[in-house]
């Protein structure tokens, strides 16, 4: 009996040890990569950063953020493309590369079979604003010097196919206005201008814009999220404002090249949902802005379909092609 009993207790460990092994194989023991297709500071950065070093912690893994900025993230994704499927290399992707530029150019490579969906991360809407100067207060006053002067008003965004670009692009599409798109090399640039009074509105992220909205630096017309965020309660929507429907949220995800392993991928994703749903972490990406979006792999790559074919429905309808 005693001798039965042992020969349980030795059986139930050694296949306990050897389903550990098998789950710590999962994920490379090697460094992993964790690209970001923009400079620090930012929204992807800064989410990037906080979200990696949790991984690092959950998984005893050594996680480097590493920043590879360039055509509005395109450079990024170029890279990711064509890196190793191992498990060892990670994307935060974003809505231009993946969704709206692949529209517009030749991005070299295909979002939808150079890339395998792993999850959600974050998203925030955009943030409307213009220069005090401009004697504009409200979205209706923005939209009727569009219609009499349309000299006088123009809107900056951080490069061609941005969601900025789009979010502009779009309000003319509804608005029926033609306001002016100029495209920048950075958002960074972008507000420069701004505050110089040299470019006239922008649809800037919420790091970017809303410590100068705090310091009346510049002026919020409208957000572009489908209700208010926390952090502008008295600022509307253009949805509310006469556009029902209108909304454009800048969002990322988690990517890998293609043909990584699934049961790679399913771990990932796993952990990658076990962070984003931390309420610490969830706290502070709240106090960022931004909003947690953790997701299965298929509805992270339904998601990206329907943004793409959101997005490439308004670029072929204002022939905005490069």
């Amino acid at each position: 009996m005693k001798l039965n009993k042992l020969l349980c207790n030795l059986v139930f460990c050694f296949g306990a040890l050897i389903g550990h092994t098998v789950q710590a194989q999962e994920l490379p023991e090697k460094p992993i990569s964790l690209i970001v297709g923009f400079v620090p500071g930012g929204a992807a950065d800064a989410s990037a950063r906080l979200i990696a070093k949790r991984l690092g912690q959950n998984t005893h893994r050594s996680i480097a953020v590493i920043n590879k900025p360039g055509a509005g993230g395109n450079v990024a994704h170029q890279y990711v493309a064509k890196g190793p499927n191992d498990g060892s290399m990670l994307l935060l992707g974003s809505i231009g590369p993946l969704t709206v530029s692949p529209h517009m150019m030749d991005v070299g490579y295909e979002p939808f079979t150079d890339f395998a969906p792993i999850s959600g991360s974050v998203n925030y809407p955009l943030i409307l604003v213009t220069h005090n100067a401009s004697g504009v207060r409200t979205l209706k006053e923005y939209l009727d010097l569009a219609k009499s002067h349309p000299e006088k008003v123009d809107f900056a965004s951080p490069g061609f196919g941005s969601s900025s670009h789009m979010a502009g692009e779009l309000l003319n599409m509804n608005a029926g206005v033609n306001i002016v798109h100029v495209p920048y090399k950075g958002g960074g640039q972008v507000i420069q201008d701004l505050l110089g009074e040299r470019t006239m509105s922008y649809f800037g992220s919420v790091a970017s814009t809303l410590p100068l909205i705090e310091e009346r630096r510049l002026v919020p017309l409208a957000t572009t999220g489908l209700k208010r965020p926390s952090y502008l309660p008295n600022v509307p929507t253009v949805s509310e404002s006469g556009y029902p429907g209108f909304e454009v949220l800048n969002w990322y995800g988690f990517v890998a090249p293609a043909d990584t392993p699934s049961v790679i991928l399913d771990r990932w994703n796993e952990e990658i949902v076990k962070v984003l749903t931390d309420p610490n972490i969830v706290r502070q990406l709240i106090e960022l802005g931004l909003t947690p979006q953790p997701t299965t792999r298929q509805e992270f790559a339904d998601f990206m379909k329907k943004e793409s074919a959101k997005w490439g429905h308004i670029i072929k309808n204002l022939s905005l092609k490069k």
